[in-house]
């Protein structure tokens, strides 16, 4: 398993554990404060990525594709790449990166912005050969030393991140022994029977109606039979 499929299942475990444990009165704790020495790393990889993202900027913005020496559909893919490129650094990451200033050590940010970090290096490794092949020599160098400071972000992060992850797996493990130490002290209930209470009633027998004789006609209470219809010749 790498080290990103890594995080993302114990950022899921970490909820999970957290959920189960915040819902035991006993164990309800607060949030763990970061250390000094890792906001201190975080600060000083952010100003790295920062001061990168800048030059890369600024030399994409002064990259003229329009005099390099190849077809219009490499510099078309090129000035679109370029264009996707400066609307990250100048809208996508500023914002990852406040998020990740805010909450130092969540794992999930520090994976999105590997994941962001990730993608650029790749669209940016494109621009570099293609400057390289078609451009100026000065663009290549100016870009290539951009794609080496991209790397050197994207691997200190990753580093970062394998080291958060294994924090909150150490984390998830003493969440979980909390947690059965906390409902094995919980008193197991107990059901009272009282046998005092007398039994109720039988229930009665729904009494049975007698069927009531049928009414004798008016010619049977004078004492004469009924007279019997004539037949018909």
């Amino acid at each position: 398993m790498t080290f990103a499929m890594r995080a993302v299942v114990l950022c899921c475990g970490m909820v999970v554990a957290e959920t189960s444990v915040s819902q035991t009165p006993s164990n309800a704790q607060a949030a763990a404060p970061v250390s000094y020495s890792s906001i201190s790393e975080l600060n000083e990889l952010i100003a790295n990525l920062q001061q990168t993202s800048g030059t890369l900027q600024e030399d994409l913005s002064h990259m003229r594709v329009d005099r390099w020496k190849t077809d219009s559909g490499t510099k078309r893919q090129t000035e679109a790449d370029t264009e996707s490129i400066l609307r990250n650094l100048q809208n996508a990451l500023p914002g990852i990166l406040a998020d990740l200033k805010n909450s130092p050590e969540s794992l999930a940010l520090t994976f999105k912005l590997y994941r962001n970090l990730d993608a650029l290096y790749d669209v940016s490794s494109s621009i570099t050969e293609s400057a390289g092949a078609f451009g100026g020599k000065e663009e290549f160098q100016s870009l290539n030393k951009d794609l080496s400071g991209l790397e050197n972000s994207r691997r200190a992060f990753a580093d970062r991140m394998d080291k958060l992850a294994t924090a909150k797996e150490n984390e998830i493990g003493q969440l979980r022994a909390e947690l059965q130490n906390a409902r094995a002290a919980i008193p197991p209930k107990k059901v009272v029977v009282d046998d005092t209470e007398p039994a109720p009633p039988p229930a009665k027998k729904p009494a049975t109606r007698k069927k009531a004789a049928p009414k004798p006609s008016a010619s049977t209470q004078d004492g004469q039979a009924p007279a019997s219809k004539p037949q018909q010749p």
